[in-house]
């Protein structure tokens, strides 16, 4: 059997959430005065860039196609992920300090857990619940303290909080790609969403920044937006839309941290507090060990695998060394290892 998925895919998660948190407070700065769609639209610009195939990819490692059939799912992946989550997030950050901001991003595990859990039928199981719960009551202790302070408007606060729902539909929805080739993915998603927003921001008259944003913003959105939907993608292949939610709840945490390095002193006992809620929640859901006999249904589709992973053993007249993608089919099989809920583990439990 190959590496731990588990592993594998928290650690991809990981760097998704590191890539992505690190970017929010520069948000803030380099959004000043820049209108939110016209953010949106470089960011995710941006995020096309970070979408460019990786050099030194050989031939048979090529990934399984986005065909023209994915069309209508990456359409409303666009619309949640690419141009209403950025565009509310962008509009509420400009309104509440850079680290509670952050923090409130803790609300997308929660989220995605859930809907991962009621559309693809993840199984979640009580560790990862109770890390949802503590990960929701840290978000919960971070508003209510913020509000009851006035310190905050509850209009921005309310505005990072759907655009982070908007993003958990995105990364559900965004689960059945998991296995397609990420880069395309990326890049699909980005160009929809930098047309979409882009045609709302001439429509709004919103004005041209100043190539000092435009260079930033772009910047951002290759790392935050680019780079970690690619290792996003690459660590839902392997543990599933709900526990990369958790595991991608690590963002925040980075993003607050870069925000009071760069002088944002808006952390009190609350704050503290809540942070506490998150890191246990995290914690949790990193300690997870999943591992018992199970089955597996005779099972055709097309995705990038190796025949060294106990799951792929189909013939092949030469066989490849490296990864691969092309149709192929799996026979009825049972045994035991450790698994996430990816596309060969949607079993019942």
């Amino acid at each position: 059997m190959a590496k731990n998925p588990i592993v594998v895919g928290t650690t991809f998660a990981a760097l998704a959430a590191l890539a992505f948190g690190i970017t929010t407070p520069f948000l803030q700065r380099l959004g000043a005065g820049v209108g939110p769609f016209t953010t949106a639209a470089l960011l995710y610009l941006g995020a096309a860039i970070g979408g460019v195939s990786w050099p030194g990819r050989r031939k048979e490692q090529k990934e399984a196609r986005v065909r023209l059939g994915h069309l209508p799912r990456l359409a409303a992946i666009s619309i949640f992920g690419a141009a209403l989550a950025p565009t509310l997030f962008v509009w509420g950050l400009q309104r509440v300090p850079a680290t509670y901001g952050s923090l409130l991003l803790n609300g997308e595990a929660f989220f995605t857990i859930g809907l991962a859990a009621l559309i693809h039928r993840e199984h979640i199981g009580r560790r990862v619940s109770l890390a949802a719960l503590l990960i929701f009551a840290g978000g919960t202790t971070t508003v209510a303290s913020a509000s009851a302070t006035g310190s905050v408007s509850l209009l921005g606060a309310v505005a990072i909080v759907v655009a982070v729902f908007c993003w958990a539909v995105d990364n559900v929805l965004t689960r059945p790609f998991a296995d397609l080739d990420p880069a395309a993915v990326v890049r699909v998603k980005a160009l929809c969403g930098v047309g979409l927003t882009g045609l709302l921001a001439v429509l709004f008259g919103e004005p041209r920044p100043s190539w000092v944003p435009v260079a930033g913003l772009l910047t951002c959105g290759v790392t935050g937006y680019g780079v970690s939907l690619r290792l996003y993608l690459l660590a839902q292949r392997r543990i599933g839309a709900g526990r990369t939610g958790s595991v991608f709840a690590v963002a925040p945490f980075v993003g607050a941290l870069v925000a009071i390095l760069l002088g944002d002193r808006n952390l009190g006992i609350a704050t503290l507090a809540a942070a506490l809620l998150f890191v246990a929640g995290v914690a949790l859901h990193l300690t997870e060990r999943h591992r018992h006999k199970h089955s597996h249904e005779e099972l055709s589709h097309d995705h990038a695998h190796s025949h060294d992973d106990g799951h792929h053993d189909h013939y092949h007249e030469v066989m490849p060394k490296e990864p691969h993608s092309h149709p192929h089919k799996h026979d009825a099989l049972i045994h035991a290892h450790p698994h996430g809920p990816d596309t060969h583990h949607g079993h019942r439990h």
